[in-house]
């Protein structure tokens, strides 16, 4: 397998099945979970210098504002509909920030044609499932929300402005 080929068998096999049973849908390489006043967003984003036997991709992940979507009606937020945009390794801890796929930040992950497979997924599944994931499911609510974010001074305070605009618009 070319490293292409192993990055959509790890979609397809582990990251597809992972996220479904946290209750995300997909649409292409955006993964969605819908609350009621808020989404939270996970975008696969690959780097344009990928070549079928290397590549590297990131993940873009955050929270918006369900009245800010561009398209309400589908309820399928974009990336562009998120008020906190951040990078996977604003959810790793420390020790998870750099593995031997993870070699520097931000290009994110790199597969090759050599990468193995099964390996590759166990250490994604260890971000995923003890760091990523338990941080975005804890957001139940905007406060929740909020609280999270607040530590990233820009976007934190961005949200913080939107919610702050809604509940005005809304009173």
């Amino acid at each position: 397998m070319n490293a292409k080929e192993k990055q959509t068998e790890f979609i397809k096999s582990y990251l597809k099945p992972k996220l479904k049973e946290n209750g995300f849908r997909t649409s292409g390489n955006n993964w969605w979970k819908l609350n009621d006043n808020f989404f939270i967003l996970i975008n696969l984003q690959n780097s344009q210098w990928n070549s079928k036997d290397e590549l590297s991709f990131c993940f873009n992940m955050g929270v918006g504002l369900t009245e800010k979507m561009i398209d309400i009606k589908k309820k399928k937020p974009t990336y562009f509909d998120l008020a906190t945009q951040l990078r996977e390794d604003s959810y790793l801890s420390e020790s998870r920030i750099k593995h031997k796929y993870r070699q520097d930040g931000w290009l994110g992950y790199s597969i090759t044609d050599k990468t193995d497979l099964s390996d590759f997924t166990s250490e994604l599944s260890m971000d995923f499932e003890k760091d990523i994931l338990p941080k975005l499911i804890a957001l139940e609510s905007i406060e929740d929300c909020l609280n999270f974010y607040e530590k990233f001074d820009f976007l934190g305070n961005t949200l913080k402005m939107q919610v702050e605009k809604l509940k005005i618009k809304n009173e």
